[in-house]
């Protein structure tokens, strides 16, 4: 059972909300493999966006929806009138360059680069001219995608949630359900852009927690069941995972692995709590990725990149599964519970 905050919708309403997206999730996914070659051909009347996707549709499906729910809510229904050319790269972050050299060789109106700093950095290196519209958890003027947020000047603009920013009061949690535990690890993607800087402030916080932090490095599915085995090994006392789309993409997997060998962790994505891991906290994406299909919708209808401010998600979100925690014995302190946006129980 799922008990919200006070805060939070009725529960009717959430089911029909979910029901909606569900129905959402259905109409995409009949047309998506379809469009690609769709697209410019008996749909060349419509304008065509591309979509570049660094996973699966199924991986990324709640997120769709919640693109398509912003598109809508700017005019623009795919099939109706607009067409979306898709492309994944199937977690082979390698493969983003070239699918998005071959959006832009399409000459599509806009594409939409949502998931991370890996995507939109592939996006904007394959045009200088197409209106780019990108979600991300980090900052997208240290990562140099755009000159500020108010006036981003170029062809792109987007979304920025507060995920990168939040990793180190992860910790924090961490250390506030554990006070006496001596030492935690923390995993990092190595690939990503902002793996050093997020280590980096994890580190900072362990200092002024007077905890000992050990960096664990995985990039590949394969490697993710060591980040457990290891975790236990070093004697820490959980895991601490920074923002990054490959862990947020697989967050059932994290949770199998954490209820198997018996780690407290912490993620970004609400979906590993609500998969049996014990808690995230990272920005909304379903509303960031909202926001991205209203950009979207906003350039179709003739808006510049330049002059659409970079809008930034400013909810953080705590979810709590005390199922997770009676079976790890830990009694998960009221301080938490009373600041959890949800509780999984």
């Amino acid at each position: 059972m799922i008990a919200d905050s006070a805060t939070s919708p009725p529960r009717a309403s959430r089911r029909r909300a979910a029901a909606v997206r569900r129905r959402a999730v259905v109409a995409w996914l009949g047309g998506a493999a379809a469009y690609p070659s769709r697209a410019f051909g008996q749909e060349a009347a419509l304008p065509v966006i591309g979509y570049l996707g660094s996973e699966s549709p199924e991986r990324y499906a709640s997120r769709l929806a919640a693109f398509h729910t912003g598109l809508a809510e700017a005019g623009f229904v795919e099939g109706r009138n607009v067409a979306v050319a898709y492309r994944w790269a199937d977690g082979q972050y390698g493969r983003l360059p070239a699918l998005a050299a071959d959006l832009a060789a399409q000459g599509v109106t806009a594409i939409i680069a949502p998931g991370g700093a890996e995507v939109v950095l592939a996006a904007k290196a394959a045009s200088a001219t197409i209106p780019i519209v990108f979600e991300l958890g980090g900052d997208p003027i240290a990562l140099g995608v755009v000159a500020s947020l108010s006036r981003p000047g170029g062809n792109l603009t987007g979304v920025s949630s507060l995920s990168v920013g939040v990793t180190p009061k992860r910790l924090e949690f961490m250390h506030e359900l554990l006070p006496k535990a001596p030492a935690w690890a923390a995993a990092v993607n190595p690939t990503s852009p902002t793996s050093r800087s997020q280590l980096k402030d994890l580190q900072a916080a362990a200092a002024s927690l007077g905890v000992q932090l050990h960096g664990l490095r995985a990039s590949a599915e394969e490697e993710f069941d060591a980040l457990f085995t290891e975790t236990r090994r070093l004697g820490a006392a959980g895991l601490v995972f920074s923002s990054d789309p490959y862990f947020a993409y697989r967050s059932h997997r994290l949770a199998e692995l954490a209820v198997r060998h018996a780690v407290p962790a912490i993620t970004q994505s609400r979906d590993f709590p609500l998969a049996g891991g014990l808690m995230s906290y990272g920005g909304d994406f379903e509303q960031s990725h909202r926001h991205t299909g209203l950009y979207a919708g906003r350039i179709l209808k003739g808006e510049r990149p330049a002059e659409l401010p970079v809008q930034l998600v400013t909810k953080v979100e705590l979810f709590v599964n005390l199922a997770a925690a009676a079976r790890l014995g830990l009694a998960v302190p009221a301080s938490i519970l009373t600041s959890a946006d949800t509780v999984v129980e």
